[in-house]
């Protein structure tokens, strides 16, 4: 039996550790021994399948800072990964063969000094320089060293996985010392019985009757999600049909909330000010960390999903919807372009209000389009990212680390 350790930062309810959850998940079903070790993990937030004894989480190290006074959020996040490493190969007393890694490279150099050398297998969703930026002198020169180990430890891997073609293009681009590195694509998948599931949520509290085309944005409260983009698609369309085509249309914005994070509470009060002040108040609800039944519920009942990311990684939210017959209007840059089938199943189009607009008008002209694209995407899916295949990929990728 191959003995694998996922080490992930915060095991939260975001697109990255829904990656990690399903890796986990099918690594198991596939006869491997597997625990997820991470710096912080909440119970009563986090996805339902890291509740069940089959899957065991160890949380250790979350009584070190995420940040120092609002700062330096990036050398604590590998200041934790670090710990969390040196507690499982020095402390914890536990055997393993394979270590899967993400988002934080920082601990692999720990996990060679191991007795017996330990293979690392590690998963690039993007860079981690890329997802912040520099608007300062002092901010460049903290970021330097950083960004220098970050490139330095992620080749310490034994093997290089990535999310899309886009991100292994972008990888290359910014780690110029490991451009000889072959990086397999992993897409990131679905397990699709959590979506084939009877849900009997009732959307009546979230959405007012008589509305029947129902908008969906599915994001964390950060502002690269770009999230304004979607009211202001809204309050384009708005200005472009009629009242009682108006009096039918709603938007549910439902994202990742962790009280933790500054930007998840400022962002929120950013976009509920928004609302105020472009008059969609009785055409918006705010949906703050919902359930797996509350995610199935609304892609199932929506007419449309609004992804308003530019140059996202991959991007699992198109994913899920186009399996949920859920057609998907996209910005037009980075993962979307390999999951979404422009003019089929959803819609690709530049990051403006008004190419947004335009698109989610054709839902109201057309009242067979969603039946038509939600069909073409579900079957888009279960061609190209099934946890089938995704399960093999992997389960290939952990054995050739044991030969």
């Amino acid at each position: 039996m191959v003995r694998v350790v996922f080490l992930h930062p915060d095991l939260g309810i975001g697109g990255a550790e829904r990656l990690v959850v399903d890796a986990a998940v099918a690594l198991i079903s596939r006869g491997c021994s597997v625990q997820i070790w991470t710096a912080h993990y909440d119970p009563h937030h986090c996805f339902s399948e890291t509740l069940s004894p089959e899957l065991p989480v160890v949380c250790v190290g979350d009584w070190l800072p995420t940040s120092v006074f609002g700062y330096f959020h990036a050398l604590c996040a590998y200041l934790r990964m670090i710990y969390v490493a040196f507690y499982l190969v020095f402390l914890s007393g536990e055997e393993f063969d394979v270590v899967f890694c993400d988002q934080v490279s920082a601990c692999i150099p720990v996990l060679r000094l191991a007795r017996h050398r330990k293979k690392v297998l590690f998963y690039c969703h993007f860079p981690d320089q890329l997802l912040t930026k520099r608007h300062s002198l002092l901010k460049r020169l903290y970021r330097a060293p950083i960004d220098r180990v970050e490139e330095m430890t992620t080749g310490m891997a034994d093997r290089i996985v990535v999310n899309s073609r886009f991100t292994a293009g972008v990888f290359k681009q910014t780690f110029p010392n490991l451009a000889r590195i072959h990086t397999d694509v992993l897409y990131p998948s679905l397990n699709f019985a959590s979506f084939d599931v009877g849900v009997e949520e009732d959307l009546g509290g979230l959405v007012p009757e008589g509305r029947r085309v129902i908008f969906l944005s599915i994001n964390r409260y950060e502002r690269k999600k770009n999230l304004p983009l979607a009211l202001q698609a809204l309050a384009a369309l708005r200005d472009s049909i009629s009242s009682r085509q108006w009096d039918q249309v709603h938007l549910v914005m439902a994202g990742g909330y962790d009280e933790r994070v500054d930007e998840n509470v400022q962002h929120y009060d950013e976009l509920r000010s928004l609302v105020a002040s472009v008059g969609l108040k009785e055409h918006v609800t705010f949906l703050r960390s919902f359930s797996d039944r509350q995610k199935v519920a609304l892609l199932q009942g929506s007419t449309c999903v609004l992804y308003t990311p530019s140059n996202e990684h991959f991007g699992i939210v198109p994913v899920e919807a186009m399996y949920s017959r859920c057609p998907v209007i996209a910005v037009n840059s980075g993962g979307p372009l390999e999951s979404i089938a422009d003019g089929e199943t959803g819609f690709l189009r530049d990051p403006m209000p008004e190419s947004f607009s335009e698109a989610m008008r054709q839902f109201l002209r057309d009242p067979g389009l969603k039946q038509r694209m939600g069909q073409a995407g579900r079957e888009r899916v279960i061609a190209r990212f099934s946890l089938q295949a995704f399960t093999d990929q992997l389960h290939r990728h952990i054995l050739s680390l044991t030969d």
